[in-house]
């Protein structure tokens, strides 16, 4: 079609394929992918409301995301990639050696 933007091409084209986007009235989301290791996603899930309990830092970080207009299941959804990122880095060794 004369006008539109260039086909992305690659692995950008194909990430976007997989992210199916959906909206509803204002609000513009993406489709997620429910699948994976059931126990750590409950792991992480217990985590963040853990956090959510007792983490003035958390709690601090709900309280401006709602003030943005993320619903709680967004802000959920983003806490618990946090905690995953937290979670991963963890378990990565430690290199001592100077990187060449």
């Amino acid at each position: 079609m004369s006008g539109d933007a260039p086909t992305p091409s690659g692995t950008e084209g194909a990430a976007r394929a997989r992210h199916a986007g959906y909206s509803s009235g204002r609000r513009s989301t993406r489709r997620l992918n429910h699948g994976g290791d059931r126990q750590a996603n409950a792991a992480l899930h217990r985590i963040v409301f853990t956090r959510l309990r007792y983490d003035p830092r958390t709690q601090a970080y709900y309280e401006r995301r709602t003030q943005e207009g993320k619903t709680r299941r967004e802000i959920i959804r983003c806490l618990e990639r946090y905690a995953a990122r937290e979670v991963f880095n963890l378990g990565r060794p430690v290199s001592r050696a100077p990187a060449l």
